[in-house]
């Protein structure tokens, strides 16, 4: 009886045991369906992520694909003429920006009418004031040099860097008539390297046609360089004409070259098959704007200004342009290149904020003449 007495508690005891035994596995029972949870909830984000690479890459590897099977968008990425900045700008108010300018437009072939900015010089600031349009006009014929700027791509003739070049040339003598080509800003049309250069052409006509012995420049600053010599180099083929002087601002070879050197292609230049889907797709796109080929035809003066620290169309360009230029003119005189330090800091697009820019292009304009 003891033995049994004493025995049981030890049966009670293996009970206790087998019972805590199987709490412990209901327990582990009722964790264990989380650890599965934890793992696929890992798996599933660790898959999200590598879907996501996954569509990256495809689109990275597709778009030279798309582009060289549509050529046309290469031209949105080049002329950007949908960036319209400032926002908001009423370009029949050109004096929120400008004093002594006055708005008009041209209709440079049916259908395409563009917008234009006239900056007298600064002298003339009193003069001006009450003036109707044909006493502008007149104006041009005053023997003050006239400046046809021809801006980059993307903004517009109210762009900062853009008004300052006005302003800076306006105080210092200055007629300046700022242009937006076709399908910028206010102008009409869609924007095509043959359209600008219709544009500049009757902007041309219309301005020597009012400004009697007046010098006329083209002025290009990054694509308008290309703008600049094709319009250049058009009116010398068709009738003999000769531009009074040209200024390239950050100038390149030709726009395939700039393709291959700007920023926003850097992603792609080790891709295979860079140069045939994208470089060689330019001139499919009707994109060619050859600086190089047509300085070698231009009798013109040219000066050519780059700042040494543009981080879009390297100085290499500028000074490869101007070695060319020179070469094929018969007046070496004539063609100059000026180099603008880093310490500066005026990159691409604000050389217009050098404090003698005005008096640069004076002493060019008194060097050749």
């Amino acid at each position: 009886m003891k033995r049994r007495a004493q025995e049981a508690p030890s049966g009670a005891q293996g009970k206790g045991i087998t019972a805590s035994s199987n709490m412990g596995q209901a327990a582990s029972a009722s964790r264990a369906p989380r650890q599965p949870a934890g793992g696929l909830l890992d798996w599933f984000q660790a898959s999200k992520i590598k879907t996501l690479i996954l569509n990256v890459f495809i689109l990275y590897a597709s778009i030279p694909f798309i582009i060289r099977m549509f050529p046309s968008l290469l031209q949105k990425f080049v002329f950007l003429n949908f960036l319209v900045f400032p926002f908001g700008v009423d370009f029949q108010k050109p004096e929120v920006y400008l004093n002594h300018t006055r708005n008009f437009y041209l209709t440079s072939e049916p259908g395409i009418t563009i917008g234009i900015w006239h900056s007298l010089p600064d002298n003339m600031r009193e003069e001006a004031e009450g003036k109707d349009p044909s006493w502008y006009e007149e104006a041009l014929a005053d023997n003050n040099p006239i400046i046809i700027y021809l801006h980059g791509n993307g903004g517009t003739r109210a762009t900062s860097h853009r008004v300052r070049f006005a302003k800076a040339m306006s105080d210092s003598g200055f007629h300046v008539l700022a242009v937006d080509y076709r399908g910028y800003a206010d102008s009409t049309g869609h924007p095509s390297e043959n359209g600008f250069t219709t544009d500049i052409l009757f902007v041309y006509d219309w301005v020597k046609a009012r400004s009697r012995n007046s010098t006329v420049i083209f002025w290009g600053h990054s694509m308008g360089t290309g703008i600049a010599t094709n319009t250049a180099r058009r009116l010398k083929e068709k009738d003999g004409t000769i531009v009074d002087a040209l200024v390239l601002e950050a100038p390149y070879t030709n726009i395939r070259d700039a393709a291959a050197t700007i920023p926003v292609t850097k992603i792609y230049r080790k891709f295979p098959g860079f140069d045939y889907l994208i470089l060689d797709t330019m001139a499919l796109a009707d994109m060619i704007f050859p600086n190089d080929k047509n300085v070698q035809l231009l009798s013109s003066p040219i000066l050519i200004i780059h700042s040494e620290d543009d981080a879009i169309i390297p100085i290499q360009q500028g000074r490869k342009l101007f070695e060319i230029a020179y070469n094929a003119s018969e007046k070496k005189e004539n063609v100059v290149f000026i180099p603008l330090p880093s310490a500066m800091g005026l990159g691409h697009d604000y050389i217009s904020f050098h404090p003698d820019l005005a008096g640069i292009l004076k002493n060019f304009l008194q060097s050749v003449k």
